[in-house]
């Protein structure tokens, strides 16, 4: 299976893989299968022109990757850096082909980006950079080709350009090209909390699997952004978990009695963003929220957060991956020969994608779901989920990480053995 590996996949892929290679190993996937599986069906590059507000022409690089589209139209985030790469951007996208499958869902793996630095552009430039940007791809997406969404840098405003693009670019309506839309223009409601919420449902199973009262648990959070506030507030308010410790960029913050998340969210909104400075917390190292004596991390931030030097003094019961890929495979063996329940990303976070689905079954049917049932339904979706890991963890022996995909695969697998090669 490793000769599947192509010369020109950087590390981050190579990542990726070990734990694909792991579960297909234990779960004795047929090599032709994961020879197919283990490379992108699709990789688009394009480089296009962006007229400045000065008058100036800036050429941007921008990608999409369609990692899988076996069991469905690939459905994944684009994202703004200046560091995004196709190695990324395909790393990404194979991850999505997993975490959409394990969540059930017909849909496969993609993702897309542009290597742009958005805080040097103004909003006119931000605005022609996106509508080029989507046109230029717009070959390749549809409602049910390819389904973008928002990611690291983009938002729902994005995604009302995006959609707006494409169909003037068509000529036709098709609101489902894209999720994460304003609720005004066919987004749907919970869209906002759905990563938050559905790692707080799965954090709650793990909890209960383990025999933990999570009303009594302590929990600290690395990342205080959209999936870190949502998963801090609903753990907190709803499942009672006390929330001793959050990290931003800015600073990280400790308060052994709790730190309560709504105020902490109203002083970095008055703060400009930061949190330097709030009076109800003692400020620690970034180092020591990963370290602390609690019941649950949520490590929600960037890539490699956990790694082979810093996992043997992490003291959680339960990691619950908010991020993608905050684990390295090195520190997943110290983890687990610790009796970390660690809760990998394609499960913890499989939230997001889940009511982007819900979006996308609505725009299609055009029908309305009422925030309750957005939320039932995740919370149905997220449990399924999590039992069907628990199940394959018991039949094959292995860690979460390793059964979710071997769940994730087998679907994939399966769908792929019915279809056959065409032509």
């Amino acid at each position: 299976m490793e000769a599947t590996l192509r010369e020109e996949e950087r590390s981050l892929y190579q990542q990726a893989l070990k734990v694909f290679y792991r579960a297909a190993y234990v779960m004795e996937l047929d090599p032709e299968i994961a020879k197919i599986l283990a490379v992108p069906e699709r990789s688009l590059t394009v480089r296009f022109p962006v007229v400045m507000d000065d008058g100036r022409i800036e050429v941007f690089t921008g990608y999409r990757c369609q990692h899988s589209t076996i069991l469905g139209p690939a459905k994944g985030g684009v994202r703004y850096h200046p560091d995004v790469t196709l190695d990324e951007v395909e790393t990404l996208a194979f991850w999505m082909t997993w975490k959409c499958s394990l969540m059930n869902l017909p849909y496969g793996g993609g993702k897309g980006g542009v290597k742009v630095d958005t805080t040097k552009l103004s909003p006119r430039e931000f605005e022609r950079l996106s509508r080029r940007f989507f046109y230029e791809i717009s070959d390749i997406v549809g409602q049910f080709r390819d389904i973008p969404a928002p990611d690291v840098r983009t938002n729902s405003q994005v995604m009302a350009w995006f959609v707006d693009t494409y169909n003037k670019t068509m000529r036709r309506y098709e609101p489902g090209v894209v999720t994460g839309k304003p609720v005004e223009i066919g987004g749907s409601l919970g869209r906002d909390e759905a990563t938050g919420r559905g790692l707080a449902v799965v954090t709650a199973e793990a909890c209960e699997y383990l025999g933990i009262d999570i009303s009594k648990a302590t929990v600290a959070v690395q990342g205080f952004g959209n999936v870190g506030y949502f998963s801090a507030k609903i753990l907190q308010q709803e499942y009672g978990a006390k929330v001793v410790a959050i990290s931003a960029s800015t600073a990280a913050l400790y308060n052994p009695n709790g730190i309560d998340v709504e105020d902490l969210m109203n002083y970095k909104m008055q703060n400009k963003g930061s949190l330097v400075g709030y009076p109800k917390a003692q400020q620690i190292s970034h180092k020591e929220l990963l370290e602390l004596n609690v019941d649950i991390l949520v490590p929600a931030a960037l890539e490699n957060a956990i790694t082979e030097e810093n996992a043997d003094n992490v003291k959680a019961k339960i990691i619950a991956e908010g991020a993608n890929g905050p684990v390295t495979p090195e520190a997943d063996k110290i983890l687990n020969s610790k009796g970390i329940l660690v809760i990998p990303d394609i499960l913890a976070n499989g939230g997001g994608v889940t009511v982007s689905y819900f979006e996308w079954v609505q725009n299609v049917q055009c029908i309305r779901w009422e925030l309750e049932e957005v939320r039932n339904k995740l919370a149905k979706n997220m449990k399924a989920a999590f039992a069907e890991v628990v199940k394959a963890k018991q039949k094959y022996g292995t860690d979460l990480r390793t059964a979710s995909y071997i769940v994730a695969i087998g679907r994939v697998a399966t769908a792929l053995k019915l279809k056959g090669i065409y032509p």
